[in-house]
């Protein structure tokens, strides 16, 4: 077996990270809008989900992805 594997990497990258931080609070808005019965504000949540996965691809187009120039790889 050899030492030396090449992972393609975890997703751990600021596109990822401010991606999944704006679609966790979409989703947290939304449960509790859909709890309170305000459909308005399901359907505002349902757009944020979105402009989160758009900020993540722009991010990552931008040099922020993994495979960006923006991206340092951790150590372990």
């Amino acid at each position: 077996m050899s030492d030396e594997i090449s992972e393609p990497g975890e997703g751990n990258s600021l596109a990822a990270w401010t991606a999944v931080i704006i679609m966790l609070v979409a989703v947290t808005i939304g449960t509790v809008a859909f709890f309170l019965d305000l459909q308005a504000l399901v359907w505002a949540s349902v757009g944020l989900l979105i402009v989160g996965l758009i900020v993540g691809a722009v991010l990552s187009r931008l040099g922020y992805g993994v495979s960006g120039a923006g991206y340092t790889p951790k150590e372990r």
